[in-house]
C-alpha cells in the first residue's frame, strides 16, 4: 500500500532463483545486445586518456560510496525518502573529506525493486552529489545493479495498486506476471561514459562481458604525468544477470594487464570490486567476538556473503607484491580490514538507506602519499565523525 514499504529496509534484496530456461532466454537476451550495441570498446589507450595526478602538495584522497541502493519501492512515500537520505550521507562526507576521486562501489542502484524502463534516471541521481562538486568519479556493478524488476504481489490485488499494464517492448509475460527486462550493465555503462566527462568508468573489454566493469586506472605522479605512481583496478564480480564470479577469464586479464604495464611489479597496485571473494572469509573476525587487532573496524554483524566460486584472482593478487590491498562492498554489516598473506582486503561502509540493516551510514575512505607512498583508510560517517584509521602500507623514503 502506499506509504508502507512493501520490502522493508531490513530485508536484502536478493534475485529470486531463477529456472534453467530462464536463465537461458536471458543470456540468448545478453549475447544479442552485446553483439548489437555500439558501445565504445576497451581501448588501452583509454589508460592514458584517463590518467588522475598525485599533488605536489597533498596527498590523494578517495571516497568509497558502497551499496547505495536507490530506486527502492519509488510508488511509496518511504522508498524516495531513503534517497534523500542518501544524498545526504554523501554530501556529508563530500563536504568534509573533499576527496580527489569517489568510487562507486557496486548496487548503486536496487533494479529489482525499481519498475522504470530506464533505470539511469536513478544511477544519475545517485552520482549527482559527485558531479555538482566537480569531482571526478568511477564505478563497478554489484549484484542488483542490473537484477530482473520482482513485481510486488499487491499490485496484483483488488485491494492493492490496480494492476500495471506491460509494455511489450520492455517487458514479457508469462501467466499472470509481468517480468521486467530491467536496463543491462552494458546500457548503464554506456549512459554514464557517453554523458558524464567527469566519469573514469569504462566497459572494459568486450570478451571479458558479460562482466562490464573491467578497466584500469592510472594515478600518476605530480612530477611526471607519464610516469605512474599507483594503478587502479576495476573488476566486475557478477550478480545480477549472472553468477556471483570473478571468472578466470578476468583473472587472466588482470594478471596479462597488470605484466603489460607494470612488468617489475614495481608500482602500487589497488583493486575494487563489490562481492567479497572466498578469501574474505577466511580471515573474517567472528561475529560473537567484535574485532581486534590485526583486523581494524567498527562492524563485525554478519558472516562473509562471498562470491560463488574461487577462479584464480585471488591467487594472483597474493602472489604479486604490487597489489597493497582490496576493496569490496555488499555486506552491509560488515566495515572491517583485515591483513591476508601480503596484503590487506577490506570492507567499505554500508552508504546509502537503501537495502537491508540498520547500521548507521558512513563512507571508507582511502588516501595515499607519493613520496614515500603511504596508503592509509579510515571510516567518515554520516554525523561527520571518524573512526578505524588503519595503514595499510608504508614506506619510508629511500637514501640510495
Amino acid at each position: 500500500m502506499a506509504g508502507t514499504p512493501l520490502f522493508p529496509s531490513s530485508v536484502s534484496f536478493r534475485p529470486r532463483l531463477m529456472s534453467p530456461i530462464t536463465r537461458l532466454l536471458l543470456f540468448l537476451q545478453l549475447i544479442t545486445l552485446i553483439f548489437t550495441s555500439n558501445c565504445r570498446d576497451y581501448d588501452p589507450m583509454l589508460l592514458r586518456e584517463k590518467t588522475l595526478f598525485f599533488s605536489n602538495k597533498s596527498a590523494f584522497k578517495i571516497a568509497l560510496f558502497a551499496d547505495l541502493h536507490y530506486g527502492e519501492n519509488a510508488w511509496t512515500d518511504w522508498g524516495p525518502a531513503q534517497d534523500v537520505n542518501s544524498d545526504r550521507v554523501m554530501s556529508t562526507v563530500l563536504d568534509q573529506e573533499t576527496p580527489d576521486f569517489v568510487v562507486y562501489l557496486g548496487d548503486v542502484i536496487t533494479a529489482n525493486n525499481l519498475p522504470i524502463p530506464n533505470a539511469s534516471l536513478y544511477w544519475d541521481r545517485a552520482i549527482s552529489p559527485t558531479k555538482s562538486r566537480g569531482i571526478p568519479w568511477a564505478t563497478v556493478f554489484g549484484n542488483h545493479d542490473d537484477a530482473q524488476f520482482e513485481w510486488p504481489s499487491e499490485w496484483f490485488s483488488a485491494t492493492g495498486i490496480p494492476e500495471v499494464q506491460c509494455p511489450q517492448e520492455n517487458i514479457s509475460i508469462s501467466g499472470e506476471e509481468c517480468t521486467f527486462r530491467g536496463t543491462t550493465r552494458v546500457e548503464l555503462m554506456k549512459k554514464e561514459i557517453s554523458s558524464n566527462r567527469l566519469s573514469y568508468s569504462m566497459n572494459g573489454p568486450r570478451e571479458l562481458w558479460p562482466g562490464v566493469s573491467n578497466y584500469v586506472l592510472q594515478l600518476s605522479s605530480s612530477k611526471d604525468p607519464d610516469s605512474p605512481g599507483v594503478f587502479l583496478y576495476f573488476l566486475d564480480s557478477g550478480g545480477g544477470s549472472y553468477p556471483e564470479v570473478i571468472s578466470s577469464a578476468q583473472a587472466k586479464w588482470f594478471q596479462k594487464q597488470s605484466q603489460a604495464i607494470n612488468p617489475d611489479a614495481r608500482i602500487h597496485e589497488i583493486i575494487f570490486w563489490h562481492i567479497p571473494s572466498t578469501a574474505y572469509k577466511k580471515i573474517a573476525p567472528l561475529p560473537i567476538f567484535g574485532i581486534h587487532k590485526p583486523c581494524v573496524g567498527s562492524i563485525n554483524k554478519e558472516r562473509v556473503a562471498s562470491q560463488e566460486h574461487e577462479w584464480g584472482i585471488m591467487d594472483i593478487l597474493v602472489h604479486r607484491p604490487s597489489v597493497k590491498a582490496v576493496f569490496v562492498g555488499h555486506n552491509h554489516g560488515l566495515d572491517w580490514c583485515c591483513p591476508y598473506k601480503n596484503l590487506w582486503l577490506c570492507f567499505a561502509r554500508h552508504t546509502g538507506y537503501g537495502g537491508y540493516g540498520d547500521w548507521p551510514r558512513g563512507a571508507r575512505i582511502i588516501q595515499m602519499t607519493e613520496q614515500p607512498f603511504t596508503l592509509k583508510s579510515w571510516i567518515r560517517m554520516e554525523d561527520g565523525s571518524e573512526h578505524s584509521e588503519v595503514i595499510l602500507s608504508s614506506e619510508s623514503t629511500c637514501s640510495c
